[in-house]
C-alpha cells in the first residue's frame, strides 16, 4: 500500500487552528504519510505536528461553504480545524481517519523514524534480562534461570529467559505450562531481599468441571515456600468469576491440593469493563459546560477511581503479605497479562526504593510489562474517544500510571521522577515514533526486528539533557516501604494528565520551577558554607602555629543542681 493512495489532500491552504490555551492560527496544512502539520509559515510562530497514529477519531461539521474538523487524540487533547471549503474538509477527514487507523505494524511511524540526536546509549540493550535477573535475585542460590522457552517456542506471550526455583527442572516446566492458561506458568516476578520471600504470577490453572490436578504445578508453588512456611494466592477475580472460569475449563487453585497456600480474591475490574469506564471519565473530563453537581455525579458514574481504589488495595495487600507477613505470594487473575502485571508492578514500587528512581522504573516497566507479555498493541490501539470499540482495547497501562501518580503524590520526596515521566510513558504508549511500545510481546518485537530497525524511547530520555526536565526537585532516597492510603480522601483525579487541556496547567508548571530554583540555590549556598568552612578551618590553624590566637579551652558545662 502506498500512502499517497490515502492522501486526498497533501496541502491545503487558508486552514485555521484552534487549540486550548493558545489564539488561533492560520496557516498551511500538510498531510504526510505521518503526521498532520500546520504552519503559519512566519518565523518563530509555533507549529502542529501530530502524529496521525495519536488521532483517536476524526469528526467533520460542515457550515456554510467550509467546514470544521474535530480531532479528538489519544493523550485526551482536542485539536480543531477550520477549513475553507466543504469538499476540502470532507477530503481531509477522510484521510485523516485512514491514516490514523493503518494496521500493519512495518508501516507505523517508528519504522521511519531517524533521530536527529546521536544515541549515547542504545535503549535495546539497556535492561537486558541476565543483568536485570542477577540484580533481582541477588546473591540468592535458591533460583536459576531457565531456557526453557527458548524461541519462545512454550509460552509466545514470555521471554525467552524465566526465574524458577533451582530444585525445578525443565521438563517439570513443561507439564506445568500445559496446566496454566496460554502456558504462562508461575514465574518469579520479585525477590525481596529483606526476608528472602518472592512474588510469582502466572495465569490461571485449568483445573475444569473435572477437577484436573497437576502435581508438578504444586510442586513447583511449593518450592518457593521456606520450611514450615505458608503462602498466598492472590486472585484478581471474584470468587463467583473464578467459578464460572473453571466451568469453562479454567478457574482456581483448589485447596485440597494446594494446603500450604491461603487464596484471597482481590477483585479488579476485567480489562474490557475498563476501557467503557475511561470512556465515561474522559467524557465528564471534557465536558467543561457541566455544573459542580453534575460533573461529580459523572465522575462516580465512571467507576474510574473505585478502579485506582480497588487496584491499590490488592497491590498493597500482596506488599503487606510479603513485607510484613514475611510469606511468599502468587498472583494471577485469568491470562496473566493485564491485573496480574498491574498489581505485581505496584506491590514492587511499594516495597522497593529501586523502582522509585528513573533507571529502576524504567526497568520495572521493562520486566512487569515489556517482556512479561501485556498486549501493547491490542490494548492501546484506541483511547477514550474511539467510537468502534474492539474487545481487546482497555487503558490497562494508564491505569497502572495512575496507580503510580496516587502513590507519587501521597509520598512526594520517595521518586526521583516527576509526574511528567509518567505523562511522557503514557503518551509514548498510545502513540510514539519510539519502537519501545509497539507490538504484544516479545516474540512479535523479534519478529519485526524492533531493535535493528526503530530506536528505543530509553535511547532518547536517558540522554541527560532530556531526562532532567523528568526528575523531581524534591527527590531524597527513602528505603523504606510505602505504604499508601487508598481511603476515598486520599484518591483524586490527576489533573496534570486529564485536566490539563481544560485547565492552564502553567501556574504549576511555574511553582515546580521555583522549586527546582530554590533547590539549586540551597545546594549553591551549601557548598559556600561548606568551603567557608574549610578555609575557616585552615586559617585557624595557620594562626594557632603563628601563636596569633589561643587554644579554645573546653567548654564546661555546669550540672543542674550544682552552685
Amino acid at each position: 500500500m502506498e500512502f499517497a493512495e490515502l492522501i486526498k489532500v497533501p496541502k491545503l491552504d487558508n486552514v485555521r487552528l484552534h487549540r486550548p490555551f493558545k489564539n488561533p492560527v492560520d496557516g498551511t496544512l500538510c498531510i504526510t504519510s505521518h503526521h498532520l502539520i500546520l504552519s503559519s509559515r512566519v518565523e518563530n510562530k509555533e507549529e502542529l505536528w501530530l502524529l496521525h497514529s495519536n488521532i483517536d477519531t476524526v469528526e467533520k461539521k460542515l457550515s456554510g461553504s467550509g467546514g470544521m474538523i474535530t480531532l479528538k487524540c489519544k493523550d485526551f487533547s482536542i485539536v480543531h480545524l477550520e477549513v475553507p471549503t466543504a469538499d476540502s474538509c470532507l477530503n481531509v477527514a477522510h484521510s485523516l481517519e485512514q491514516l490514523s487507523n493503518i494496521d500493519d505494524k512495518t508501516l507505523k511511524y517508528p519504522f521511519f523514524y531517524r533521530p536527529s540526536f546521536t544515541i549515547l546509549e542504545d535503549g535495546w540493550q539497556a535492561f537486558l534480562p541476565e543483568i536485570e535477573i542477577n540484580r533481582l535475585i541477588g546473591a540468592s542460590e535458591e533460583w536459576r534461570i531457565s531456557h526453557v522457552n527458548k524461541e519462545y517456542k512454550v509460552c509466545e506471550s514470555y521471554p525467552e529467559l524465566v526465574v524458577v526455583p533451582k530444585s525445578i527442572d525443565d521438563e517439570t516446566l513443561l507439564k506445568v505450562a500445559s496446566f496454566r492458561q496460554h502456558e504462562r506458568f508461575p514465574v518469579l516476578s520479585y525477590y525481596h531481599k529483606p526476608n528472602g520471600r518472592v512474588i510469582l504470577r502466572s495465569s490461571q490453572p485449568l483445573v475444569g468441571p473435572n477437577g484436573r490436578r497437576c502435581k508438578e504445578d504444586e510442586r513447583l508453588i511449593n518450592a518457593t515456600l521456606g520450611p514450615g512456611k505458608r503462602g498466598y494466592i492472590v486472585d484478581t477475580r471474584v470468587q463467583s468469576a473464578a467459578k464460572m472460569a473453571q466451568a469453562k475449563g479454567g478457574g482456581m487453585e483448589p485447596e485440597a491440593n494446594y494446603s500450604q497456600w491461603r487464596r484471597i480474591h482481590q477483585p479488579i475490574e476485567r480489562h474490557r469493563y475498563l476501557h467503557d469506564s475511561v470512556i465515561k471519565f474522559i467524557s465528564a473530563s471534557v465536558d467543561t459546560q457541566a455544573s459542580s453537581d453534575k460533573w461529580v455525579s459523572r465522575l462516580e458514574a465512571s467507576n474510574w477511581l473505585n478502579n485506582i481504589k480497588d487496584v491499590l488495595t490488592c497491590a498493597c495487600v500482596i506488599a503487606q503479605c510479603v513485607d510484613k507477613e514475611g510469606s511468599s505470594v502468587l498472583v494471577h487473575g485469568s491470562e496473566g497479562i493485564d491485573s496480574t502485571l498491574q498489581v505485581s508492578a505496584l506491590a514492587q514500587l511499594i516495597l522497593d526504593n529501586d523502582c522509585r528512581t528513573v533507571r529502576g522504573f524504567e526497568a520495572l516497566v521493562e520486566r512487569e510489562w515489556l517482556q512479561a507479555g501485556h498486549p501493547f498493541s491490542d490494548r492501546c490501539a484506541k483511547s477514550a474517544f474511539a467510537y468502534s470499540k474492539n474487545k481487546y482495547e482497555s487503558p490497562v497501562f494508564l491505569l497502572f500510571l495512575d496507580c503510580v501518580w496516587q502513590i507519587w503524590q501521597q509520598f512526594p520526596c520517595c521518586f526521583e521522577f516527576n509526574e511528567q515521566f509518567l505523562i511522557m510513558l503514557f503518551e509514548n504508549a498510545y502513540a510514539s515514533k519510539f519502537g519501545t511500545f509497539l507490538c504484544n510481546n516479545e516474540c512479535e518485537r523479534k519478529v519485526y526486528q524492533l531493535a535493528s530497525r526503530t530506536v528505543s524511547l530509553w535511547s532518547y530520555i536517558n540522554r541527560p539533557e532530556v531526562i532532567q526536565k523528568y526528575l523531581n526537585p524534591l527527590y531524597s532516597p527513602n528505603h523504606v516501604v510505602l505504604w499508601p492510603s487508598v481511603a476515598p480522601q486520599s484518591l483524586c483525579v490527576w489533573e496534570g494528565l486529564y485536566l490539563r487541556w481544560q485547565q492552564d496547567q502553567s501556574p504549576q508548571q511555574e511553582a515546580w520551577e521555583e522549586i527546582l530554583t530554590i533547590k539549586e540555590k540551597d545546594k549553591e549556598l551549601k557548598s559556600k558554607a561548606s568551603r567557608l568552612r574549610r578555609q575557616l578551618a585552615l586559617l585557624e590553624k595557620e594562626a594557632l602555629e603563628a601563636e596569633l590566637i589561643q587554644p579554645s579551652a573546653p567548654q564546661i558545662h555546669q550540672v543542674d543542681g550544682e552552685a
